[in-house]
């Protein structure tokens, strides 16, 4: 057995085998997979094999589709036999909204290349002439969609990763894994010790326990999930086109030909079960199924035999129960782990025959060039932090199990686990009608209902439309309070925290105290990893502030660049402060009558912070928002936020203060057209490419990234961030959306809003340069309808700041 190798992952099923094939393929030869057992022989063995193209997060659709191109190509690769059927896919729909859904699916389709078409219920009786469409409206008809034998596709790619140099241990149990003092780790297995520079865990069910090896939480839950094969049927032999993939809302089951019999697979919306409740899987298991369990799958397996007759006069051959993972997001967990350095996860998938391939190649770049071509942050498992403990993954997993083929429409919010993190503002806003949207955990408002109304989901303008504009109107003509105490926030302090700073940061820090920036971090090769507001306090003293999201990866980044010879202390003290923003052009009006603080322009310029007293409460008041006017920022100690919202609420009341929420503020940025971090800056595109070269300041010393920056600048780019408005339409964008010249799709849009002030639809997206230049004109496709849009030369709410100056 080898002693060293560059990297071991551990777990032989298909995201680790995937992740092995993948890193040989980009040159990494000197990598080492260790399985207890026999490859496949966790979950991998018993699925049910299914690859669609049909998933609605951008990022999702990218990794499937990779997927999907590879599984028919393995076979001439490796020699060896995949069992693929590119039968392709239907799912139904039963609701408009899920219509609504499928059209913007097929939008995302367009952008990344997998045929998607919306088919009527007469077409989709023509292609599975045995299922009754009756009741469904539209299928969704992914024609790249097929299935795989699941241990053949695993076994094509290890042979794929041997034949690159990789190597794979079998029959060998790790047991343990331990940090080392040069940095590398020490993976102990029954066979012997192996030193390396990376792990990966890609322990399947056991990936829990293998994260508690080296202090690192993995939130997910085995779940029981069960798909019956029937005995063959008639109709089937009869016929030599297979049928395909269908997936099938009404009865929470996706269900398809098998050679000559039936496959069904449910997701019982009711009675889940945990696979191994309170014990986990004992580690000797190897290719462990349960008991067929039908009592809790029978009301939705009786919808199946409804739909589907030839399935309901045939037997059963047999069930196969066996454990899928399921994270809070349903999601799969690819990434860096929280708190380590060169730890990655390759973990958590409940669908992960489809999800292998893709996850494979974009980890193995991420872990080789820094950066992966997608945009990683779904997948990212520091998207959860320490509030998803044992409990709420539970929770989560169960709920999203059940609602597997539950469409989670615009603005719904699912209450699994919830609340997780609040602040003592919760209840008080909550009692005022604020609703509520989770973010890293936190609670935060993202409307306020006036009258008890309760938001009609949906992709179109809704019930709420019409309140959100007047929260923006209280913020745009008097004073509105809104509580984002879920910044992330951070100091870093010490005799070396401006140099650190400014080697980290492509921004120069303030030469002055008091004063605020914007900065960001960027890859080695120059690529966007995160956005910060600096407020330097004092020389050796800063506030860092970054999306609430990013609270676990900012950490890690600032923590991980700081170099062994810098004198720098980074702490996260999101948990001890508060946040209220406070905008409007009365706002200076409002606080002067609680602060003997001068807040006039000469004392108290934009951009700038000071601590002082409002109401007898001690605070940072920094003068920057993200909704583009006169007001501050008031950060607190937690245990005060609720005094201090009580104080500025009382005194505001006068000049008719409001609350508002998220959905307001996204409003009024999208008219200020500041970017997002996540939608507009990702690690997928450098700060050139997002026209954010203003924040790069080149006359520094040296920045990380700087030299790859620098050659970007000397190359032909070939997509240029936009800002556009477009013609008016009933729904806004939600990024994904393809943008066409002519017929041509020349780029996607990231983000967007309708912006209640100037009564307009606005959008940010990527588009070929020469599309990029104000007054150029195309179209954008949103819920499959057309519309012309027109790129802006600046922000349409107050191009000059005169108001943030005023």
């Amino acid at each position: 057995m080898k002693s060293h190798s560059r990297v071991v992952i551990v777990g032989g099923g298909m995201m680790g085998v995937g992740l092995l094939y993948h890193l040989a393929l980009e040159g990494w030869d000197d990598c080492m997979l260790i399985e207890k057992g026999e490859l496949t022989s966790g979950s991998t063995w018993h699925a049910a094999g299914q690859c669609p193209s049909f998933i609605g997060n951008y990022s999702m659709a990218q990794i499937h589709s990779h997927s999907n191109n590879l599984y028919p190509k393995l076979e001439e690769l490796t020699g060896q036999m995949t069992g693929w059927n590119g039968v392709g896919g239907i799912r139904f729909a039963t609701t408009k909204e899920e219509l609504d859904w499928f059209r913007y699916v097929e939008g995302i389709s367009k952008n990344i290349g997998f045929q998607m078409e919306i088919i009527s219920p007469e077409e989709c009786k023509k292609i599975v002439p045995h299922v009754d469409v009756s009741g469904y409206i539209a299928g969704a008809w992914s024609k790249d969609d097929g299935y795989v034998d699941p241990a053949s596709c695993c076994n094509a790619m290890a042979i794929g990763a041997r034949n690159l140099g990789a190597t794979i241990m079998r029959g060998n149990r790790v047991t343990n894994i331990k940090s080392l003092p040069s940095g590398e780790w020490e993976v102990i297995t029954e066979n012997g010790n192996v030193i390396c520079e990376h792990v990966v865990n890609a322990g399947g069910c056991y990936a829990d326990r293998i994260g508690q090896w080296v202090g690192v939480n993995v939130p997910f839950i085995n779940l029981r999930h069960q798909y019956i094969v029937t005995e063959r049927i008639k109709e089937f032999e009869d016929k030599v086109e297979e049928m395909p993939v269908i997936r099938d809302p009404y009865c929470s089951a996706y269900y398809r030909q098998d050679n000559k019999s039936g496959l069904i697979g449910i997701y019982e919306m009711e009675g889940s079960r945990e696979a191994w409740p309170g014990v986990g899987q004992d580690w000797d298991s190897e290719s462990e199924l349960f008991g067929e369990e039908l009592e809790p799958i029978l009301p939705w397996l009786e919808r199946v035999m409804e739909r589907v007759p030839v399935f309901a006069d045939a037997g059963f051959v047999r069930v196969i129960n066996g454990a899928i993972a399921h994270t809070p997001d349903d999601n799969p967990l690819v990434g860096p782990a929280p708190g380590v350095r060169n730890f990655w996860m390759s973990c958590g998938s409940s669908i992960g025959i489809a999800q292998g391939g893709g996850a494979g190649k974009y980890l193995a770049q991420w872990m080789i060039h820094g950066e992966s071509e997608i945009n990683t942050a779904p997948i990212d498992p520091r998207r959860f932090g320490s509030y998803a403990t044992k409990e709420y993954s539970a929770e989560k997993g169960h709920e999203a199990y059940a609602n597997m083929y539950v469409l989670q429409l615009p603005g719904e919010e699912r209450q699994g686990g919830r609340p997780a993190r609040t602040t003592p503002m919760y209840e008080r806003l909550k009692a005022k009608g604020g609703v509520h949207v989770e973010a890293f955990g936190w609670e935060r408002p993202k409307w306020f209902s006036p009258d008890g109304r309760k938001e009609e989901w949906g992709f179109r303008h809704n019930n709420v439309f019409e309140v959100v504009a007047e929260e923006c109107r209280a913020v745009r003509e008097r004073v509105g309070v809104m509580e984002l105490s879920s910044f992330s926030k951070y100091e870093v302090e010490g005799p070396d925290a401006l140099d650190f700073l400014n080697r980290v940061c492509a921004n120069k820090m303030s030469a002055k105290d008091g004063r605020v920036i914007l900065a960001h971090m960027l890859t080695e090769n120059g690529k966007i990893e995160n956005e910060f507001t600096i407020t330097r306090l004092a020389e050796d003293h800063f506030y860092l502030l970054s999306s609430a999201v990013s609270e676990q990866r900012d950490f890690d980044l600032l923590n991980f660049r700081k170099l062994t010879s810098e004198n720098v202390e980074i702490t996260n003290i999101t948990d001890d402060w508060g946040v209220l923003v406070f905008a409007g052009p009365r706002s200076r009006e409002v606080l002067s009558k609680l602060t003997s603080t001068d807040l006039s322009n000469d004392n108290f310029k934009w951009l700038s912070a000071q601590t002082i007293e409002v109401s007898g409460i001690e605070l940072r008041a920094v003068r920057v928002n993200y909704v583009g006017e006169l007001g501050w920022e008031l950060h607190v100690p937690m245990e005060k936020l609720e005094e201090l919202y009580d104080a500025i609420w009382a005194a505001g009341e006068p000049f008719e203060i409001a609350d508002f929420g998220t959905y307001a503020m996204n409003s009024m940025r999208m008219e200020k057209a500041y970017r997002g971090y996540g939608a507009e800056l990702t690690t997928e595109i450098t700060m050139i490419e997002a026209d954010m070269e203003r924040f790069v300041k080149y006359d520094k010393e040296d920045f990380i990234g700087k030299e790859e920056l620098l050659k970007r600048k000397e190359e032909e780019l070939h997509l240029k961030l936009v800002y556009a408005e477009v013609a008016e339409g009933d729904s806004d964008i939600r990024g994904g959306e393809p943008i066409y010249h002519g017929e041509s799709v020349i780029g996607m849009t990231t983000s967007g809003g309708y912006g209640h002030t100037v009564k307009k639809h606005l959008i940010f997206g990527y588009v070929v340069p020469e599309k990029a230049i104000p007054g150029s004109t195309f179209d954008i496709e949103i819920l499959a309808e057309r519309y012309s849009a027109t790129v802006l030369e600046a922000p349409i709410y107050d191009p000059q700041n005169l108001k943030l100056r005023s």
